[in-house]
C-alpha cells in the first residue's frame, strides 16, 4: 500500500517538477542566447560597440514589455531618483533654466540660501566656481550648483534690476522641499492645503500646516488639494489619513504574487480631528498615493471628492538595489482601498494622451459600496462624488507658454515695479495688459504660426528674386492683417491670458505659493469645494446613500 501511495505521489508531482524544470531551462536558454549575441557583436560587428549603452537599451526594451512603472535606474540617475523619493538634496535652493547669457534663476525657494543671498528671478549666473556658464546646459549647471551640505559655492551673477555683476558666495545646505505648496484660509472658515507630492516627512509638513490653520484661524472645514499630485510614499499618505479616521482603520491593502509583498495598512496614530468636514480636490494627473487618500476618504465616507477622474495608478513599486549603484524599480503588488476596489486602470490601451484613464467598457467595471452604502466603481482611478471640469484654455494661451513669452514679460514687469498687491487681489490694469499686447506684436505665438513662417519665407524669396519693391504695398497690407488678427486674438481671450500672466508675476514676487494664491481666486473646482463645505446639508446629502 505504501509503495502504491509513493508511486501516486511521484506521478502527481511529476507535472510540477517538469514545469519547474521547463521554466529553469527556458531561463538558462534565454540568458545564454542573450550573452551569445552580445559576445558575437563585441567580436565581429563592423564598428566599435558601446557595451553599456547596448545593455541599457536591451534592459529598457525588456521592461517596456511589462507595465509603465517597472524601470531600471542607472548609476547616473540614482541621485535624481533619491531626490524624487526624499525630496532632499544639497544645494542653494532654486530652480534654474538655460539662457543665451548663462544660467538664469527662475524660482528661488523662500528662506533657502539663494533667497537669503538676495538672488531673485531673472538674475543670471555667468560663473560657477570660476567656470563660465555660457556653454553649460541646465543639467550641467544644476549639477555644478549642487554639492555636499556645508560646502561653499562661489558665483558671478548679473543682477536683473541693476545690470551689475556681483560676486556671491553661498554655503550649500540640505534642501528639503516641503510637500505643502501652500496653506491658508479661504473665505472665513475654510482651510486650504495644497499637497504637491508625498516625499519623506511629507505627512509632517501636512500636519504642521493643518495645526497652524487650526490654531491661528477659526477653521471649520478643510480642502485638501491633490490636483496634479503624482504620488510618492504610501507611508506618508497613510500618516495623513491617520489624522482624520479612527486608529486601526484599514485604509489600503497591497496584494501581490508573493506573500512578502502583501500588506494591510491600518492607521497607527490617534486621530487629530474626526469631525471636520473635508473636500478632496483631484484631477486626471492625481495618481498613486494621492488616489489612495482620495479613494480612502471616499470609501470611508469621511469627505467629499470633487474634480475630475484621477489617473488610475494602483501598482506598488519596490526598489531593489543592484550592482554598481544601480536599482530596479519593480511592480510587486496592486493597491486595494477600503471598499475592496483597485484603483489601477484595468486596460492600458484605453488611456488618454496624458496617460490618464480614458473610456472603460462596462464589462470591465465592477460596483462596490462605501461605509454608508454608496455605490462606487473600479476600472481605473477615482471618480469624484461631484464632477467639475475646468474651463479649457484657448490654443493661443498654450502657444504663449510653449514659446516662453509670458515669463520674459513678467520679468520686465518685475524690473519696472518695486512691489505689487497681494496675490489674492493683484490685477493688471487695462494699460498694463495693452503693454503686454504691444510686447507680443513682433513675436510668433498664435495658431497662425505656420502661415506667418511661410509669409516670412515668401518675403525673403521676393527679395532674392528682386520682386520685393514691386510687391511692397501688398506685403505691407498682409503684414498689417496678420498683426490685426494677433491683436484681436489677444483681446478676445484676454481673461484667460491675463490670468496666466498675473499668476506668473505673482510667482516672481511671492514665490511658488504666490502662484497658488493667485490661481485659486478664480478656480471653479475650489469654488465648488467651498460651496459644498459651506452648506452642511448638501455635504451630508452627498455622503448619504440613495434609499
Amino acid at each position: 500500500m505504501k509503495k502504491i501511495l509513493l508511486v501516486l505521489l511521484i506521478a502527481l508531482s511529476s507535472p510540477i517538477i517538469l514545469s519547474a524544470q521547463s521554466n529553469d531551462f527556458k531561463i538558462v536558454k534565454s540568458t545564454d542566447t542573450y550573452f551569445s549575441i552580445l559576445r558575437e557583436l563585441l567580436m565581429y560587428y563592423v564598428d566599435s560597440v558601446n557595451v553599456e549603452k547596448l545593455v541599457n537599451t536591451s534592459v529598457e526594451a525588456m521592461l517596456n514589455n511589462l507595465d509603465p512603472y517597472t524601470e531600471f535606474v542607472s548609476e547616473e540617475q540614482s541621485e535624481a531618483f533619491d531626490f524624487m523619493i526624499t525630496g532632499a538634496y544639497g544645494g542653494m535652493g532654486s530652480l534654474i533654466r538655460k539662457t543665451d547669457k548663462g544660467i538664469q534663476i527662475t524660482d528661488p525657494y523662500k528662506g533657502f540660501p539663494a533667497d537669503k543671498a538676495g538672488l531673485v528671478p531673472g538674475d543670471c549666473i555667468i560663473e560657477i566656481d570660476g567656470v563660465s556658464t555660457k556653454n553649460m546646459d541646465a543639467t550641467e549647471g544644476s549639477n555644478k550648483l549642487k554639492g555636499v551640505p556645508g560646502s561653499k559655492l562661489q558665483m558671478k551673477v548679473v543682477k536683473i534690476k541693476t545690470g551689475d555683476t556681483v560676486d556671491i558666495q553661498i554655503t550649500r545646505v540640505r534642501i528639503h522641499i516641503s510637500d505643502v505648496s501652500y496653506s491658508g484660509m479661504l473665505r472665513d472658515s475654510t482651510g486650504y492645503i495644497m499637497l504637491s507630492a508625498f516625499t519623506k516627512d511629507g505627512s509632517k509638513d501636512f500636519a504642521d500646516a493643518f495645526q497652524a490653520l487650526k490654531k491661528t484661524n477659526k477653521m471649520k472645514s478643510l480642502i485638501i488639494d491633490l490636483r496634479s499630485n503624482g504620488g510618492g510614499s504610501l507611508d506618508e499618505a497613510v500618516n495623513i489619513l491617520s489624522m482624520f479616521v479612527p486608529k486601526g482603520t484599514k485604509v489600503v491593502e497591497a496584494r501581490g504574487r508573493l506573500k512578502e509583498f502583501e500588506i494591510v495598512y491600518k492607521t497607527k496614530d490617534n486621530p487629530v480631528d474626526l469631525e471636520i468636514p473635508i473636500v478632496v480636490l483631484v484631477n486626471s494627473i492625481s495618481a498613486s498615493a494621492a488616489e489612495i487618500i482620495a479613494g480612502s476618504i471616499q470609501d470611508l465616507d469621511r469627505g467629499v471628492v470633487v474634480g475630475t477622474r484621477t489617473f488610475g495608478k494602483g501598482l506598488v513599486q519596490s526598489v531593489r538595489d543592484l550592482n554598481f549603484n544601480t536599482k530596479l524599480k519593480i511592480t510587486t503588488a496592486k493597491y486595494y482601498i477600503p471598499s475592496g476596489r483597485c484603483i489601477q486602470i484595468v486596460d492600458y490601451s484605453h488611456r488618454k494622451e496624458d496617460g490618464s484613464v480614458g473610456n472603460i467598457p462596462d464589462s470591465l467595471i465592477s460596483a462596490f459600496t462605501t461605509s454608508n452604502g454608496r455605490i462606487v466603481y473600479d476600472g481605473g482611478g477615482i471618480i469624484p462624488d461631484i464632477n467639475v471640469e475646468l474651463s479649457a484654455y484657448p490654443k493661443i494661451a498654450y502657444s504663449l507658454f510653449e514659446r516662453d513669452l509670458i515669463r520674459p514679460y513678467a520679468l520686465e514687469y518685475f524690473v519696472k515695479h518695486q512691489a505689487i498687491a497681494p496675490p489674492e487681489t493683484f490685477r493688471l490694469t487695462d494699460n498694463e495688459y495693452n503693454d503686454f499686447v504691444e510686447y507680443l506684436m513682433d513675436k510668433n505665438f498664435n495658431d497662425k504660426i505656420d502661415s506667418q513662417l511661410l509669409f516670412e519665407r515668401f518675403i525673403e524669396t521676393a527679395k532674392n528674386d528682386k520682386l520685393y519693391d514691386a510687391l511692397q504695398t501688398e506685403i505691407d497690407e498682409l503684414q498689417q492683417k496678420i498683426a490685426t488678427d494677433k491683436r484681436a486674438d489677444l483681446m478676445r481671450f484676454r481673461t484667460e491670458i491675463q490670468r496666466l500672466l498675473e499668476e506668473e508675476i505673482c510667482t516672481i514676487y511671492y514665490y511658488q505659493e504666490g502662484r497658488v494664491q493667485s490661481a485659486i481666486q478664480r478656480d471653479q473646482q475650489v469654488d465648488k469645494a467651498v460651496e459644498i463645505l459651506t452648506s452642511r446639508e448638501e455635504y451630508r446629502k452627498v455622503l448619504t446613500a440613495v434609499p
